[in-house]
């Protein structure tokens, strides 16, 4: 089993709805579970402005399935949730990546462990801090919390009101 932290973010309709479904979905995959959960946060975009906010939390799992098999099936689910892919950094309505797999590092065409933008994206370090502030960065060598303390990412992060609403699983 290896422990992986996912990047889980909605934007389009009923955000908190996605989050949820998604949540449950990752449970369902083979091999696989929910271990831990943070608070919800919103999120402003990246990249692309001119959209909604982001509802965004990021999970703790433990999974059999090697970090291709999961991709492949994360990439399943957000099919099955209704995922349009549109335009780069465009609205979504579930989002799911793959930021660590233990101390696991893959660097291919389309897929990177750690995932290529983790250490620079505040709405992926705040929560991460939230639930595993000492886990080190196989390639950067820094902890989440020091990762967070670097960030020079400006974009607005903010716990919600939501926050105890996915912890009780």
């Amino acid at each position: 089993m290896q422990n992986i932290f996912l990047s889980i973010g909605s934007n389009i309709g009923d955000r908190l709805s996605f989050l949820r479904s998604a949540l449950d979905g990752i449970n369902d995959l083979p091999g696989t579970s929910v271990v831990k959960v943070s608070s919800v946060y919103e999120t402003e975009p990246v990249g692309k402005k001119d959209q909604q906010d982001f509802l965004n939390i990021v999970a703790e799992v433990e999974s059999g399935l090697s970090p291709e098999q999961l991709l492949e099936q994360l990439k399943s689910l957000e099919h099955v949730l209704g995922r349009k892919h549109s335009e780069r950094w465009g609205p979504r309505e579930i989002d799911i990546d793959i930021l660590y797999a233990d101390k696991i590092v893959i660097g291919v065409k389309d897929f990177n462990i750690p995932h290529a933008e983790a250490s620079s994206r505040r709405f992926v370090l705040v929560p991460l801090a939230e639930i595993a502030a000492d886990f080190r960065d196989p390639v950067l060598n820094l902890t989440v919390g020091e990762l967070l303390t670097h960030c020079r990412d400006g974009s607005a992060v903010r716990k919600t009101e939501l926050a105890t609403n996915l912890q009780e699983r």
